[in-house]
């Protein structure tokens, strides 16, 4: 199987290809830039320098949320777009299970990636190994940090910690968990397109037209318009009420 991979979600920009369980090429980018303006440009670089035309993937994977809402929207788009274009299969994968898929097999432990949700809030999952494949133990979630950090405790086992936001809650999350943290090494913290495409490789596709960004936080915009007309906020976002 042939497939694509596109990660978008934040800063870091990422494309990779695989052919079965072989990554071929690979582009990660972790400088503030448009990823509208770069993200095609680095798919056809890609598949120049596999030797592939874009009628040979069988697959588009693609981080399909949380992060950057401007993020997450240009590569669910265009990966929506290549795969109706090129009539082949789409799959959509967490963002945190993407970033969670760098982490280390340790015997026991879970693993957490992290996304900095402002407010002293985050985006986060509890993921683990599970027969080699890193899959969830809890549903994505946006939450506390604090309150996120005292469920942790309770589990009394080896938590990694993944995610380039680590940095802001560090000091929190040591403070609560003490030796049941772990943090990995500055190379992991950064979500890859091939671990993307690994994922996919075991996922059902989905129905290219129905498929939706999944943000798990309403867009701030979106939030202070249901707030002010709470009446008005049943049976449709903001952008239809205007």
């Amino acid at each position: 199987m042939k497939i694509l991979g596109i990660d978008t979600s934040n800063q870091v920009m990422s494309v990779a290809l695989v052919e079965d369980s072989t990554l071929l090429v690979e582009r990660v980018v972790n400088i503030k830039r448009n990823h509208s303006i770069q993200l095609m440009p680095a798919i056809e670089a890609l598949f120049k320098e596999a030797g592939w035309e874009p009628g040979d993937i069988d697959r588009v994977a693609v981080s399909k949320g949380p992060g950057s809402y401007t993020g997450v929207r240009i590569g669910v788009t265009v990966a929506k777009t290549l795969a109706f274009s090129l009539d082949t299969e789409l799959v959509g994968v967490s963002s945190l299970h993407v970033l969670a898929g760098n982490g280390e097999r340790i015997p026991d432990s879970y693993i957490v990636p992290l996304f900095d949700a402002r407010r002293n809030n985050i985006y986060t999952g509890l993921y683990h190994y599970k027969e080699n494949i890193c899959v969830p133990a809890e549903p994505d979630t946006h939450v506390s940090v604090e309150v996120w950090a005292d469920y942790l405790k309770t589990l009394q086992a080896p938590i990694q910690f993944i995610g380039s936001d680590i940095h802001k809650h560090r000091d929190l999350l040591v403070d609560k968990l003490g030796s049941q943290f772990i943090e990995l090494p500055m190379s992991r913290h950064y979500p890859r397109a091939s671990v993307l495409a690994e994922i996919a490789r075991t996922l059902e596709p989905v129905n290219t037209h129905l498929f939706e960004p999944e943000y798990l936080k309403l867009a701030e915009a979106e939030q202070n318009w249901m707030e002010a007309h709470p009446d008005q906020s049943q049976g449709g976002g903001w952008i239809e009420k205007l």
